[in-house]
């Protein structure tokens, strides 16, 4: 094993790890990769996704890894892939490429016990270095969830959170993907076939998936020039979009060479006027980054988007689209299912304590608001 991975020994036969070092994580690739495919993992939780964030993350990112790994002999069964970054002061712990993540987990084999995996957690947490552990984004039916079973004698158990989001999708048996449009509202129908008449106006309209073998370069490039402006009218930033970035085409490279990325695009007169990048596995298309050009606006081409490949999807066999974290409302329009996604904590430190103080105030006279706000709406005439 690694110098810089200590290392514990559990009571069943199974040894524990973990990484801090960029070259160990190169060397775990093959063994994490396996583990991956035997649990049929999504990219979010693939050694090859945490890989590309990693080695593209700038020299002074002052990021560092913790990745706790459960070991049977020579097979990996158990890999937690958590990191540790500041912000605002904090030093948080969070999953390895959060800002990419839309659904964090852990990968735990069958045979893998749940002491196993918490003992990990806790030599994770043994280690230090973070005031406060924030593992978002729990799909209800996440493997993390375990990490909020405390262990007898054990510190730093993580609990429930407040902090919740919001996860939107279109399911149901649909025969066709026309037939699910006409299964939409009257008004949806009419602005769908309003928006691309207008955008007709200016000249042809195409839907296309684009070819596996197709350069990417120039509709990435122009998926930045997008995201640029749309982030700039709102006083935001995200390096992601930088020019020049090399974190979205590693990202996407990861996604091509699974052999599950699907990139959808709306051109108007030859000019691509909406972008969505998208991904397919367990049967699920999801819509990974999304963005339109707001200069064809108009014709409402990010929504046209949508349509067009959520048909796609359902005349392609797939029972569900994922449209991934977050409630904006375009989402709204055509999501027919929510899910909560949860949030465990734990404070390490004095500072991390104070954190959590400070947040749980914040969120108490938040619902000391809304609770006001709805008692007077309620005693309006």
């Amino acid at each position: 094993m690694n110098v810089h991975s200590p290392i514990i020994e559990a009571p069943t036969a199974t040894h524990i790890e973990v990484v801090t070092a960029g070259a160990r994580l190169n060397d775990i690739g093959l063994a994490w990769t396996a583990l991956w495919r035997e649990l049929d993992g999504i990219a979010f939780q693939s050694h090859a996704w945490v890989d590309a964030w990693w080695s593209t993350l700038p020299a002074n990112s002052g990021v560092t890894l913790r990745i706790g790994l459960v070991w049977r002999d020579e097979r990996l069964v158990a890999v937690l892939p958590f990191a540790i970054s500041r912000r605002r002061g904090l030093r948080l712990l969070e999953w390895a490429a959060v800002s990419y993540t839309d659904y964090g987990d852990i990968l735990r084999a069958a045979d893998c016990p749940a002491i196993a995996v918490l003992q990990a957690w806790h030599a994770i947490a043994r280690q230090g270095g973070y005031d406060l552990a924030l593992l978002n984004r729990l799909l209800p039916d996440a493997e993390a969830h375990i990490l909020g079973t405390p262990i007898e004698g054990a510190r730093a158990a993580l609990q429930s959170n407040h902090r919740q989001e919001l996860s939107f999708r279109v399911t149901g048996e649909f025969t066709t993907g026309v037939a699910w449009l006409e299964g939409q509202s009257k008004k949806t129908r009419q602005n769908y076939r309003r928006g691309r008449k207008a955008l007709e106006e200016t000249g042809p309209v195409a839907f296309r998936l684009v070819g596996p073998d197709e350069d990417l370069t120039p509709i990435l490039d122009r998926l930045g020039e997008l995201k640029r402006k749309w982030l700039e009218a709102r006083e935001q930033e995200s390096a992601l979009f930088d020019p020049g970035t090399v974190t979205l085409p590693a990202l996407i490279e990861v996604l091509r060479k699974a052999g599950a990325l699907k990139v959808f695009v709306l051109e108007c007169a030859g000019t691509i006027v909406a972008i969505s990048v998208n991904f397919v596995e367990r049967g699920t298309m999801m819509a990974f980054l999304t963005t339109y050009d707001r200069e064809f606006e108009r014709g409402s081409p990010g929504m046209l988007l949508m349509v067009d490949y959520v048909g796609w999807s359902i005349d392609h066999g797939l029972k569900l689209v994922d449209f991934l974290c977050g409630a904006e409302p375009f989402k709204l329009r055509f999501a027919n299912q929510s899910v909560v996604l949860r949030t465990l904590a734990a404070a390490r430190t004095p500072l991390g304590h104070l954190a959590m103080i400070v947040d749980a105030v914040r969120e108490a006279l938040r619902k000391r608001r809304a609770a006001n706000v709805a008692a007077t709406e309620s005693s309006e005439p």
